[in-house]
């Protein structure tokens, strides 16, 4: 089977011109988001909202968990060890409360969360379309310097990633529909990994896809371009590699770009639900 073409693109040359891109995204639906926290470690939580904690007694003590909340977000410092806790997130505005569980222990991942809305990718897409139309309507602004398809990657990363007011404006860059199905298992065929499309824009006659990798393997393994398949013009992985199955580093995201169309013609196995708008709420 062909490999893909060209990398282009490479994670750190892409990434590096923008913040860090180290970050876990938790999506708020109502359920409680677990937390491991590492000792002696501190961990951020980026909420974009402000908020008061609320602690159970067995942790309300600064030499067991130092908590600091300002601007938007939390500081969590565990100083030891201690078991899955049930800590209450109130919104200082609405009042709205966010139920998180904590936990501690050596070895826990110290990468940022951003904890979002599930709703906010849907929001993401209209405040894009939004964009996109002032542009057309006589904006002066011209071509950014970078590369499209390096332009294209990030803005995909922020629009993804970001809060709204750190995406980049992208003049002509619009979303569009992906017509894959949930899941291609033809993409990196090689890994045990669940590969699930997200989000795909377009710019200049190049669209960049979004897809979420789910390792499915007890074991951890290096990402590299060539692992993928398809008639594909560059791709970026947010991360260089990606964690065992059921640890905090089981899942990360490659933006795919694609000359002249999207993902869906340029997989070298027609994915059978070709079509299928999934997540098209362009």
């Amino acid at each position: 089977m062909k490999l893909i073409r060209r990398m282009a693109l490479l994670a750190a040359g892409v990434l590096m011109t923008g913040p860090s891109w180290a970050v876990e995204i938790i999506e708020w639906d109502r359920r409680p988001m677990p937390i491991p926290l590492p000792v002696g470690s501190e961990r951020i939580v980026v909420l974009d909202r402000n908020v008061r904690v609320g602690l159970p007694s067995s942790i309300a003590d600064p030499e067991i968990l130092r908590v600091q909340s300002t601007g938007g977000v939390l500081y969590l410092l565990a100083h030891e060890n201690f078991d899955t806790q049930r800590v209450q997130l109130q919104d200082v505005e609405s009042g709205e409360i966010l139920l998180v569980d904590l936990s501690a222990r050596e070895g826990a991942s110290d990468e940022d969360i951003r904890i979002v809305e599930a709703e906010e990718p849907a929001q993401s897409a209209s405040a894009e379309r939004h964009a996109a139309s002032e542009d057309a309507q006589g904006t002066n602004q011209g071509r950014p310097l970078a590369p499209t398809p390096v332009a294209l990657t990030r803005h995909a990363a922020q629009s993804l990633y970001a809060p709204m007011r750190a995406v980049e404006n992208l003049p002509g860059v619009r979303r569009v529909p992906m017509r894959l199905p949930d899941s291609l298992p033809t993409l990196l065929p090689a890994l045990p990994v669940e590969a699930k499309p997200l989000a795909a824009w377009m710019l200049d006659g190049y669209t960049v896809t979004a897809v979420r990798l789910t390792n499915q393997d007890p074991r951890s393994f290096e990402l590299d371009p060539r692992y993928l398949q398809g008639e594909l013009y560059s791709a970026t992985f947010m991360h260089p590699s990606i964690g065992p199955r059921g640890s905090v580093e089981d899942t990360t995201t490659v933006f795919v770009v694609t000359q002249g169309g999207g993902l869906a013609e340029s997989m070298l196995t027609p994915p059978e639900a070709a079509g299928h708008d999934e997540g098209d709420d362009a």
